[in-house]
C-alpha cells in the first residue's frame, strides 16, 4: 500500500510503479494499488469503503484498465453493507460514460464540492441520460481540465438549467434564473446559481475530477493551485462562491411588485423604485 511518497509492502518486492506516489487522497490512492494489482495479474480484486466517491472511482478505473478484472467495492456498514460489481456497472455504462462520471459526480457534488440544492443525484442522472453532449463535455473536461473551451462550458451550462426547468428552452443561466423567477413565481432559493457562481463551481469541479481524479492509474498527479479553480485563501482554503457583489449591497434590486396593471400604490412605488422586468407588470404600467 503507498504511504507518503512511498510504499508499505510485506513481502518485500520491487515497487517502482507505485511509488514515490503523490496523490493527496486516499480515494485515488486505491485505485493506483487497484491498478498495480492488476498489472501484476491480479484478476478478482476488492476494496473496502463507506465513501460513495471511491465506488465512483471504481467504476471508471475497473472501465480504464478493462482486461477482464472483476473490482468488487465492499461498501457500508451493519444491515446497509453490500458488494458492490464496479466491473458490472462500468459494463452497462460504457466506456465514455465511465470515463465522464467521475466529472459528473464532482459537478452534482461530491466530498468536495458542493451539490446544486433540491437537485438530487437522481434527478441529475436522468439529465445526463438524455445528453450525449454532456458526456462528450465532461470527458473534455476530465482529460484535459486546463482547456476551459466555451462550447464544453455552454453545454454544461445548459445541464444546469435543465436541472431546475426541463421544459426551458433557453441557453443562459442568467436568463433562466430570470424566467423561473418572473413566469413560474419560483422563491430566490429555489433558483440555479448565477452564471458567475456556476463558474465558480465548475472551476472547483474540474479541480477535483480533473487533477484529483484525472489520473486514477498513475502514481503521479499534476496539481495546481486551487486558487486558480474556485477557492480562495485568507487564512484556509474555502470555496470562492462568486466574484459578484453580495446581494446585501443591491438588496432593494429584489423588490418586485406583483399589480397586473397600473401600480399606483405597489411595493416598488413605495420604495422609490421603478417597476421592473421581474415584476408581475414587467415593468409596462404607471410606475416607470
Amino acid at each position: 500500500m503507498t504511504d507518503g511518497t512511498g510504499v508499505s509492502c510485506k513481502p518485500l518486492r520491487e515497487t517502482s510503479a507505485i511509488a514515490p506516489c503523490n496523490h493527496e487522497e486516499a480515494d485515488s490512492r486505491m485505485m493506483v494499488n487497484v491498478t498495480d494489482a492488476f498489472h501484476r495479474g491480479y484478476k478478482k480484486i476488492q476494496i473496502r469503503s463507506v465513501d460513495t466517491d471511491v465506488v465512483v472511482l471504481a467504476v471508471s478505473t475497473v472501465s480504464e484498465l478493462g482486461g477482464g478484472l472483476e473490482l468488487w467495492v465492499a461498501f457500508g456498514t451493519g444491515k446497509d453493507f453490500r458488494l458492490i460489481a464496479a466491473h458490472e456497472i462500468a459494463e452497462s455504462l460504457g466506456p465514455m460514460r465511465c470515463n465522464a462520471l467521475p466529472m459528473f459526480h464532482s459537478l452534482t457534488g461530491c466530498d468536495t464540492t458542493s451539490y446544486f440544492q433540491h437537485i438530487g443525484k437522481r434527478t441529475a442522472w436522468k439529465i445526463w441520460k438524455l445528453s450525449d453532449m454532456l458526456t462528450t463535455a465532461l470527458c473534455s473536461l476530465r482529460k484535459d481540465p486546463k482547456n476551459l473551451q466555451d462550447n464544453i462550458l455552454q453545454t454544461v451550462e445548459r445541464f444546469v438549467i435543465l436541472l431546475y426547468d426541463r421544459t426551458s428552452s433557453v441557453e443562459c443561466i442568467d436568463a433562466a434564473r430570470k424566467d423561473l423567477f418572473v413566469r413560474k413565481g419560483r422563491q430566490l432559493s429555489l433558483l440555479p446559481p448565477t452564471k458567475a457562481a456556476q463558474y465558480q463551481h465548475i472551476l472547483r469541479s474540474i479541480l477535483q475530477a480533473g487533477f484529483h481524479w484525472g489520473r486514477l492509474t498513475s502514481k503521479s498527479c499534476d496539481y495546481p493551485s486551487p486558487g486558480l479553480w474556485g477557492w480562495t485563501c485568507p487564512e484556509k482554503w474555502k470555496p470562492m462562491w462568486t466574484l459578484l457583489p453580495d446581494a446585501a449591497s443591491s438588496c432593494k434590486e429584489l423588490i418586485h411588485c406583483r399589480c397586473r396593471s397600473r401600480c399606483i400604490d405597489c411595493k416598488c412605488a413605495q420604495a422609490g423604485l421603478k417597476c421592473i422586468a421581474f415584476c408581475t407588470c414587467k415593468g409596462d404600467c404607471e410606475n416607470i
